[in-house]
């Protein structure tokens, strides 16, 4: 065994590599793309800092005007990325946003909240919130062992509180507060057919269906993709379908 070489205390093959020394390694999404207007879609976008202190930050997308001073609604996009690797400077999530915002005429800003294991959860939570708005953040790049990774993963973001029961990532569990305070009318929940959370996404649906909330709660399930495909090829149909 070579003693030179840094010692690997805690990997997620293909996701993120943690070493003894406290380096990070993060294996995918770690490219950066700028922020000018897009050149098919017209939608033009600006980074931002949210919180000075800790240096949260943000990308703002604005579609092409068609009307002065015409008022559009806001969406406040999460990315997902397991709570540890990925950012909204991304190809990934920079192009989705771009095809999401043009489509739907949106203003939308994407959150690049802190992320573990140097901010361990709830700092994403936290820094979410900033913007006045909460998510149930989706694991990002996980197919790869199904609920083998889950099982280790959340221990490994959230070390004071390793129980996978935990409702920061399990909105149903019996310690959550009750969903029907949830403060919105109207909620569509995204499953896959071969995404290992899509069992949690029926039982989230389910659920809120039947906790007394006074909303409308629809689901849409895709046959025969994974987890996160919509964020792989824009140009295919299951993806245009989710964004129309």
């Amino acid at each position: 065994m070579d003693s030179s070489k840094p010692e690997v205390v805690t990997e997620f093959p293909g996701i993120i590599r943690v070493y003894k020394d406290g380096h990070v390694e993060r294996l995918i999404e770690a490219e950066f793309v700028p922020p000018p207007t897009h050149p098919k879609t017209g939608v033009s976008s600006k980074d931002i800092i949210i919180i000075p202190e800790s240096n949260v930050s943000a990308r703002l997308f604005l579609p092409k005007p068609t009307h002065p001073n015409q008022k559009l609604p806001l969406l406040v996009y999460f990315h997902g990325g397991a709570f540890c690797v990925s950012s909204p400077f991304t190809p990934k999530y920079s192009n989705y946003l771009n095809a999401l915002v043009a489509e739907a005429n949106v203003i939308a800003v994407s959150v690049n909240y802190r992320k573990a294991p140097e901010h361990p959860i709830p700092t994403a939570y936290e820094d979410s919130w900033a913007k006045r708005a909460a998510t149930w953040d989706s694991f990002e790049a996980l197919n790869q062992d199904g609920k083998a990774v889950l099982d280790r993963l959340w221990p490994f973001l959230c070390p004071a509180n390793p129980d996978n029961n935990d409702p920061r990532v399990n909105p149903v569990s019996t310690d959550g507060p009750s969903l029907v305070g949830l403060g919105c009318r109207r909620v569509l929940v995204c499953v896959a057919e071969k995404d290992v959370l899509r069992d949690r996404g029926w039982r989230y649906y389910e659920a809120l269906g039947r906790s007394g909330w006074m909303g409308v709660v629809e689901i849409m399930e895709t046959d025969g993709e994974g987890h996160g495909f919509h964020l792989n090829d824009l140009d295919c149909e299951k993806a245009k379908c989710l964004i129309t």
